[in-house]
């Protein structure tokens, strides 16, 4: 909470190079990649950093295999150079996972026919992955004997990747590095307007928790605001070639289905892809894609039974998944870039994920349409050079701006882990030791972690019963991660409230307590704010 009024302050007294709007995927690496090239970066968002599509994806990092059947060849070629990239530089987080695909029969194309897709799409991703492989519906039940081969023709298995954590935090790890690099960010400050005057831009900024008004000023605007980039454009009187027009996705998340390592793969009633994707000791189910006409959606019935259907039928699971089996509902709108005017119909198969940069030279304003977390490096390298041909020196251009630390300081800290036997301090139910964790979480600001550990081995415990969150890492989000309400760290900052059911958590031994340390005089208002928020859920 400190960090977030500091940072506010800091907006109201300078003249920034560049002002952002939007926290999302799109504007969290266009503020990392200005800040670490040497711009002076803002960054407000009217609600919690990813909180609307970047915290609702699949958590998948994959080059667009689906777009070989409308030959968008250079788009899969490009995603999956991105993909490729996005493996090297985050290795701890951004993980190669096998696909498990199954073909039913009357599908479109024959499964001979499609696995040959995939030997084109392993060969556009530089046989960077394992290669794929044919399967029979036989060898699909000797590799996953949940999947139901009753309507099978065939099958393979190829590879992509995905995010180990959730996109959430992804995203917000973009935030804490513009943050390290000099760049003032704080969520739940709104840009009520914005006005061109002379040579900069006038922002009429809020805080949203108190309702203070007050300025921020910079010379370029970047509207980066992710599904709601045409109504700031309205706003802001901006023409642009590329609107936006809404899918709805919704995934469901239930206990583990299968204890396999795989995503599984299938074309939906609707002739869609459908994923049953591991998540730890969970499974995410998804997703739908319903044309909406607004940002603002919510889960409906129809979309549960839409999921809950497909799977049923499509597993052989030891008793059908009902409404009662769901732990937590993901649901968020994909912007998806079109040219010409915002709204009509679009068609879903043939619609892709390609993100587009509108400029306004004159003005020196940018809009970001559509874009996919696999994209993202590519996002923040083109608006770093549009930014640049504005006249705005970066000192360092070239610098490399993403990427996890060193090897060298990654061995550093697994020494010093090591020296403290951190391992040892894992939870009996953690997915993984706690190094690991650590590092991929926190990068070369877990060396914080170990210090306290080390002083005191009571901060390695977890607080929260059934989550993999020790004290100092609560503590850690408290000082660092700017949580404004409890949501912020539940939902975002990590995924408990998406693994752990809702009565399960508010039950929790040591919800409390992280309450106390992330807000502490405020804790028994965010908590019960937090109840408040959830109590409408399904």
């Amino acid at each position: 909470m400190l960090l977030r009024k500091k940072n506010i302050e800091q907006l109201k007294n300078q003249t920034f190079d560049v002002a952002i709007i939007g926290g999302g995927i799109n504007g969290a690496v266009a503020a990392a990649a200005l800040s670490a090239k040497g711009a002076k970066v803002a960054l407000i968002d009217k609600g919690d950093f990813a909180g609307f599509t970047s915290s609702n994806s699949s958590n998948l990092a994959w080059g667009g295999v689906k777009y070989l059947e409308s030959h968008e060849y250079r788009l899969v070629n490009k995603l999956c150079k991105s993909r490729n990239l996005l493996m090297q530089s985050y290795p701890s987080t951004v993980k190669e996972i096998r696909f498990l695909t199954c073909i039913q029969k009357g599908f479109r194309f024959p499964p001979l026919f499609v696995y040959l897709g995939t030997i084109v799409y392993w060969l556009f991703g530089r046989f960077y992955t394992k290669h794929p492989q044919y399967l029979t519906p036989k060898k699909i039940t000797a590799s996953e004997p949940v999947i139901n081969i009753s309507n099978a023709k065939g099958g393979f298995e190829y590879s992509d990747a995905y995010l180990f954590d959730n996109d959430s935090r992804f995203v917000f790890n973009f935030i804490r590095s513009s943050l390290d690099n000099g760049c003032i960010a704080a969520n739940y400050v709104s840009s009520q307007a914005a006005d061109y005057v002379g040579d900069h831009w006038t922002i009429a900024a809020q805080d949203e928790m108190t309702g203070e008004a007050f300025p921020i000023k910079a010379k370029v605007l970047i509207n980066a605001a992710g599904p709601f980039v045409d109504k700031y454009n309205e706003t802001t009187e901006q023409s642009t070639e590329h609107h936006h027009v809404f899918s709805k996705g919704v995934h469901l998340i239930v206990d583990q289905i299968s204890a396999n390592q795989k995503v599984l793969a299938f074309f939906a009633s609707d002739g869609r892809l459908f994923f049953v994707i591991p998540m730890g000791c969970k499974t995410c189910i998804g997703t739908t894609d319903t044309q909406v006409d607004s940002p603002l959606s919510d889960v409906t019935d129809e979309d549960r039974d839409f999921i809950l259907d497909n799977v049923n039928q499509l597993l052989n699971l030891p008793k059908p998944l009902t409404k009662a089996d769901i732990i937590a509902e993901r649901c968020g709108v994909r912007p998806l870039a079109i040219e010409g005017d915002s709204g009509g119909t679009a068609d879903w198969v043939k619609l892709s994920r390609k993100h587009a940069i509108d400029i306004n030279k004159k003005q020196k304003y940018i809009s970001i349409f559509g874009g996919k977390l696999t994209d993202c490096i590519n996002v923040g390298d083109e608006v770093s050079e549009i930014v640049e041909t504005f006249n705005i020196e970066l000192k360092e251009p070239d610098i490399t701006w993403y990427g996890e630390p060193s090897n060298t300081i990654k061995d550093q800290f697994f020494a010093e882990a090591h020296t403290i036997n951190l391992d040892q301090m894992t939870g009996e139910k953690s997915a993984e030791p706690l190094s690991e964790r650590f590092w991929r979480r926190y990068g070369s600001n877990a060396f914080e972690l170990l210090s306290k550990i080390k002083d005191d081995k009571s901060q390695a415990d977890l607080l929260i019963e059934h989550a993999e969150y020790t004290v100092c890492e609560i503590e850690y989000a408290a000082k660092h991660e700017m949580i404004t309400k409890l949501e912020d760290f539940l939902r975002r900052r990590s995924k408990i409230s998406l693994v752990v059911r809702q009565d399960d958590l508010l039950n929790a031994k040591g919800l409390k307590e992280a309450c106390d340390i992330l807000f502490g005089s405020e804790s028994e208002e965010k908590m019960q704010e937090y109840v408040d928020s959830i109590s409408t859920s399904f």
